[in-house]
């Protein structure tokens, strides 16, 4: 009966999946690639994550855990299997699963749809599970720390600086999703706040008043939500709290930076925890809803199978040919770099038993991938012409209305200027123009679904609010947690020039650490929002790049151990996913370094020195156009130009600079991971010692 049953669900699978491949020219709904997906991820958890957990990993349900061996109450907590579900799918599931696809369906759904699907199950899921395993076996180690150990001192040292500074671009770009998605926006921003005393009262509810009453909380926290979402709309319609809760990107990006710093240097079970949980509450009930409406709703999927006039890299959103940045663009929503700083992180730290790595390293990836399925749905099931309005630049298609309705549709793409008015006036904002970083697009897609069944029009203003209050939630819980395990990297960094500041139990060291973190991604925030593409356009290739090479030289430590436990005959498992990925990451790479190229400009959007060699040109032009100037605006205004481009220039020089500084330690892992693999490099397995979980209940 069981097998007749994984049968049955193998073949709507598949011939779900056959439909919408094979579709031509006709409409074609997005119900089908939700049965698709979800049949897809039920098979590869069902099958392929248990070969994993049980033929290759071997896990060990009576070794203890390091959050057992070493319980502080503060990092090293013993932690629910379903909570710490809960914490690790919301820290990973940042901006990537839901800005990547939607960058990325400017190219048509098939090939997002492919690499999410294919990527998420062999790729991504394999990588998040086997970086959690290695670290619970090393006493919670970061990923630098065991590359340093496996692989060797040299190569483990410079890798831990890379990895530093792909967290910081990482963490900037999470950033920069929510800054674009809450400014000027107060009923987002007031929805945005409450999220933080709602999940503060959580945390001390579930610690102090109903210990362990996690259901409880959640509930509470549920309803302290939406009375938040309803109370925004108060907010926005109100002209003096809307003037206070309305701020510039700029401004935004301050405030995330301290919001940051003071989210990572409190205790696990005050804000993050609980905040995790509840925004975890919210993220799978939304997904599961978004789900079930879209089967019931079907609507069609407005975006063409393959836009093909795009695949040569000349597109508006991102710049980039669809080998290798599609595969770049998607990042956390097929593989994620990212994801192995969490799962060497706080994860391994909350490990209760090791066959919990299953669901929560395995299971969590399979569900960020889901939820790139629904941002990928979100994008397309939108006409085109709007999708365009709203994720490109500004500087491509201008600020008024009139005039984008009129470039957008000589692109082949038709809307009017009353389709954009209706649409921004039905979701309650102000303007929809060039609201790049895809949590915008994601919210209308979910309120253009969610309004057929629940309130019609009149509610499509709550569900846009909704939507991003469960993307903010989304963000700002990576945020958190990734500027917490920020910290242990720089910590492991300065341990080793000055052994007390590696202690992270020393509360200096932690706070100096933070801070230092805080202030490297709060530069790159920073560049972000002072962009005139919008930051998005210019540092999300960047972040792609740096995150899969990360992602990459997680999967070869990860093949380098499997190799040292004797298990060479399922290093597929791993290489195979990383020469893909290292591929598509190397090449990309190499793009974004190459000098300036006459005439071709895919090529000089894509490479971070051709862009400084531009505005490198036009400084030059402005400091002679300057002198000539007579009139104070436009003395102003060529000086305000000035400061931009060099702002830009120094940036993508700084950006070069880091990717070439990337690509290297890329190598270096390489070169040592076939060393051991071929027994040139001689460097033994360091497991922490098997200690019992009956042992240590003895003691």
């Amino acid at each position: 009966m069981n097998k007749l049953l994984w049968g049955v669900i193998a073949i709507i699978g598949a011939a779900c999946f056959g439909y919408l491949a094979l579709q031509q020219g006709e409409t074609v709904s997005a119900m089908y690639l939700v049965v698709a997906a979800v049949c897809i991820y039920m098979i590869a958890y069902r099958f392929y994550g248990r070969f994993v957990a049980y033929k290759v990993l071997e896990l060990d349900k009576n070794r203890a855990t390091p959050a057992m061996i070493n319980d502080d109450g503060r990092d090293f907590v013993p932690t629910n299997k379903s909570v710490l579900f809960g914490h690790h799918f919301a820290a990973i599931a940042g901006a990537g699963p839901l800005v990547g696809p939607i960058l990325a369906a400017q190219m048509g759904y098939l090939p997002s749809m492919l690499w999410i699907l294919v990527g998420g199950v062999f790729a991504g899921a394999v990588h998040d599970f086997v970086v959690l395993f290695i670290s619970s076996r090393r006493n919670g180690k970061s990923l630098g720390e065991i590359i340093k150990e496996e692989l060797g001192t040299f190569v483990g040292g410079v890798t831990m600086i890379a990895i530093f500074g792909i967290m910081l671009i990482i963490i900037a770009i999470l950033s920069m999703v929510v800054v674009k998605a809450l400014a000027e926006s107060p009923w987002g921003l007031f929805t945005i706040a409450m999220t933080i005393p709602i999940a503060i009262f959580m945390g001390i509810y579930m610690r102090y008043l109903r210990p362990g009453k996690v259901g409880e909380a959640s509930v509470i926290g549920f309803i302290l939500l939406i009375l938040a979402i309803h109370y925004g709309s108060i907010i926005a319609a109100d002209p003096y709290w809307k003037q206070v809760f309305t701020f510039d990107a700029t401004t935004l990006a301050f405030i995330m930076m301290a919001y940051g710093f003071i989210a990572a240097v409190l205790p696990v079970w005050f804000l993050l925890a609980p905040r995790d949980y509840l925004s975890t509450f919210l993220k799978i009930g939304v997904i599961v809803l978004m789900a079930i409406a879209i089967v019931i709703v079907a609507p069609d999927i407005q975006m063409p199978k393959m836009n093909t006039q795009y695949f040569d890299g000349s597109g508006p959103v991102f710049a980039g040919a669809i080998f290798p940045f599609l595969f770049i663009t998607i990042a956390c929503g097929a593989i994620s770099g990212f994801h192995a700083l969490i799962s060497s992180g706080t994860s391994p730290k909350m490990l209760e038993n090791e066959t919990h790595a299953l669901p929560v390293g395995y299971g969590s990836m399979l569900m960020e991938s889901a939820v790139a399925i629904m941002a990928l749905i979100c994008a397309t099931i939108l006409h085109p012409g709007l999708y365009f309005a709203i994720n490109s630049p500004a500087v491509f298609i201008g600020t008024d209305v009139v005039q984008v309705a009129q470039t957008i549709s000589t692109w082949g793409f038709s809307v009017t200027p009353e389709e954009i008015f209706t649409l921004t006036k039905n979701i309650g904002e102000e303007t929809i123009l060039s609201r790049t970083g895809g949590a915008p697009t994601f919210a209308i897609g979910v309120a253009l679904v969610l309004h057929e069944i629940f309130g019609g029009v009149d509610m499509m203003g709550f569900w846009y609010h909704f939507a991003i209050l469960f993307e903010a939630l989304f963000i700002l819980t990576a945020v958190d947690a990734g500027t917490r395990a920020c910290r242990f990297m720089v910590q492991d960094i300065l341990g080793n020039v000055y052994k007390p500041l590696g202690n992270t139990h020393n509360y200096f060291a932690g706070i100096l650490a933070t801070a230092i973190s805080v202030a490297g991604w709060g530069y790159f925030l920073y560049q972000g929002t002072i962009d005139p593409r919008g930051g998005i356009y210019s540092l999300w290739p960047l972040f792609g790049v740096s995150n899969q090479m990360l992602a990459g030289m997680a999967l070869l430590l990860a093949t380098a151990v499997l190799f040292k436990m004797g298990k060479a005959k399922y290093v597929w498992i791993t290489v195979v996913p990383a020469t893909f990925v290292l591929t598509a990451t190397l090449y990309g790479g190499i793009q974004k370094i190459l000098p300036y190229k006459e005439g071709d400009k895919v090529h000089n959007s894509v490479s971070h020195v051709a862009v400084a060699q531009i505005q490198a040109k036009k400084i030059i032009e402005l400091e002679a156009k300057i002198p000539t100037l007579t009139q104070q605006d436009e003395i102003t205004k060529a000086n305000k130009d000035l400061s931009l481009a060099q702002q830009i220039k120094f940036s993508n020089i700084l950006n070069a600079i880091l990717c070439v500084f990337f690509m290297i330690s890329t190598f270096l892992v390489i070169i040592a991971t076939i060393g051991i693999c071929t027994g040139r490099v001689k460097i033994p397995l360091k497991e922490s010692p098997y200690i019992s979980v009956e042992s240590l209940q003895k003691a």
